[in-house]
């Protein structure tokens, strides 16, 4: 074997989760893989020393964990309490957080949000800049009323450079916009590759648990919603969030997906501004600010992410079809889902849908997935095909089952205490979620069993839809 070959190694790759192979197998077989993409031919270098210039060595090699002090290196605070709620209490030192998001949908306005807070808190910044140029920040800076004082750039994407300069800098916090714009040298492929992006993940995380600094990286997403690059890429660092949005909508949702330092239920509510991303401190109130009391086809659910309750207007629209198979459509909710609950709706509570296009809408641009909001979107298909609203004080939750019965939902405590706060009366909800309930002072409980008794419960009389 010459040299040559000794120093690379051709391999085909796959461009999604990084599975390797000596030859061209057409696809990539990883079974949780499910890429379109053919496997790449690339080059593979064999793995150098772990012993490198910034990797300290100082240390015991040796620990008790019991000796081990969480104290000597506390959260750091950020302005932001939407996003200390998502990591957990703030970030961690020598934590690697990568942010993940659509194009445009705010993450690097996120960033130097984060960067201006950290530099009036006197802690040296540093913001590695790949995608854009250091006149494209300061521009975004003024827009924020940012003047850039304590923040330093660097405009380099060399991997070797790069964490030299971070040794001479020492920044305190370090965010890199974006990690598939680094690349390495002694990597023979290009940036955004598997290669490259797995080689300046393992070395930043390095770097940031030796030096104790945290790092923020922004990285880019597929066409399905899941991070772009190698799986490898998200074992490695400590929190993965995504920023979300939906199409003309101007709140944004934090959602973490892995945490290591906190639950990964919680989300994050904000709302872009001109002044950039702006926390929503009371979600509910906000986003029913709006809401028309008496509309057909709207119905009110107290949903529930991570430890928070949030009070969530679903809207439904249902029109009679010419078409041999009528259309459905769901923003917000699980397209499959509405499909059940219009099926059990139809056949198990006498509402007839068969012949009409079914339009399902979550209020606001949120994603609701859990099933308590079963009962709230069958109320709203309900309420539209009769031209019935339902009580402006009621609010529902509640899973459907196949047979038409209603089933308790976790956290109903909870939901309660939450609408009763924002001054709801009545609450429609399973009858088996009663046992070792307290309902709130003013609370009016309207159980049932099946989803038919409720409906003839709580739709009124047909009548005409007021003011409209």
């Amino acid at each position: 074997m010459t040299r040559q070959s000794e120093r690379h190694r051709r391999v085909f790759a796959c461009q999604e989760c990084g599975y390797q192979s000596s030859r061209w197998m057409g696809f990539c077989p990883s079974p949780s893989c499910n890429s379109a993409s053919p496997l790449v031919e690339t080059e593979q270098t064999p793995a150098r020393s772990s012993r490198s210039p910034w990797v300290d060595v100082s240390s015991a090699p040796f620990q008790e964990l019991a000796n081990i002090s969480e104290e000597s290196h506390p959260r750091l605070q950020l302005p932001s309490q939407e996003l200390n709620r998502v990591l957990g209490g703030g970030l961690v030192a020598g934590s690697v957080v990568l942010l993940a998001g659509e194009p445009g949908v705010g993450k690097s306005t996120l960033l130097l949000q984060i960067a201006q807070s950290m530099a009036a808190a006197g802690r040296k910044v540093l913001y590695a800049c790949g995608e854009e140029s250091t006149q494209q920040i300061k521009l975004r800076s003024q827009r924020l009323g940012f003047d850039g004082q304590g923040v330093f750039l660097l405009a380099e994407t060399d991997l070797g450079p790069m964490l030299e300069k971070l040794e001479e800098f020492q920044p305190d916090i370090l965010m890199v916009d974006s990690i598939q714009t680094l690349y390495s040298e002694e990597v023979p492929s290009g940036p955004g590759s598997v290669s490259q992006v797995r080689e300046a993940g393992l070395r930043l995380t390095r770097w940031a648990k030796m030096r104790h600094a945290p790092i923020l990286l922004a990285g880019h997403i597929t066409k399905d919603g899941s991070v772009a690059g190698p799986r490898v890429l998200e074992h490695m660092v400590d929190v993965v969030a995504y920023l979300e949005s939906q199409e003309f909508s101007a709140f944004r949702i934090l959602r973490s997906n892995k945490n290591r330092f906190g639950s990964t239920a919680e989300v994050g509510v904000f709302e872009m501004t001109g002044q950039g991303l702006s926390d929503v401190p009371d979600p509910s109130r906000a986003l029913l600010a709006q809401r028309y009391e008496h509309a057909v086809g709207s119905a009110l659910v107290p949903a529930v992410e991570g430890s928070r309750p949030l009070l969530l207007e679903v809207q439904a629209l249902t029109s009679p079809t010419q078409l041999p198979a009528p259309r459905r459509v769901a923003n917000g909710v699980d397209y499959s889902r509405m499909l059940m609950i219009a099926a059990v709706a139809g056949r198990r509570a006498g509402v007839e849908l068969a012949g009409q296009d079914i339009i399902v809408n979550v209020a606001g641009g949120f994603q609701v997935g859990e099933p308590a909001a079963d009962l709230a979107i069958a109320l709203a298909m309900a309420s539209s095909l009769r031209n019935a609203s339902i009580d402006p004080g009621l609010v529902a939750f509640g899973e459907i089952g196949l047979s038409g019965e209603l089933r308790s939902v976790p956290q109903t405590q909870r939901r309660l205490d939450e609408a009763a706060r924002l001054g709801f009366s009545q609450c429609a909800l399973p009858q088996a979620a009663l046992d070792g309930l307290e309902p709130p002072a003013g609370m009016k409980l309207r159980p049932a069993r099946t989803l038919r008794q409720l409906l003839q419960a709580v739709l009124a009389k047909p009548e005409r839809a007021r003011g409209l």
